[in-house]
């Protein structure tokens, strides 16, 4: 299955179109309107506590090149990567976290 970030959640909602991927609850605390979209069919993904672990090692990495993340975008990267799943996105940000982890992006 593929995640949605959150700028491709809401350009669905705004939309009206269906959201059957997953999502994570960074993308819930971002846009809290996903709450109450009856499109929504989705599971809800949330940071294991390894995950934090990862997103400070994948910052320290992305540092070394100059290309520090947001603690959100990394959040929703070690997720994703933990889950094995895709991210579908339009943030240009997540095309860096590829560069130096095992994140795949749709």
């Amino acid at each position: 299955m593929t995640v949605l970030d959150t700028s491709t959640v809401i350009e669905r909602v705004k939309g009206s179109e269906p959201i059957s991927e997953n999502t994570t609850v960074i993308t819930l605390i971002e846009y809290p309107p996903l709450f109450e979209y009856s499109k929504f069919t989705g599971d809800v993904l949330y940071p294991a506590p390894e995950d934090f672990s990862e997103a400070i090692e994948l910052q320290r990495r992305l540092r070394k090149f100059g290309m520090t993340k947001g603690a959100s975008d990394l959040i929703i990267a070690t997720i994703c990567i933990r889950n094995k799943e895709e991210l579908i996105t339009n943030d240009g940000d997540f095309k860096d976290i590829t560069k130096i982890s095992a994140l795949r992006l749709q």
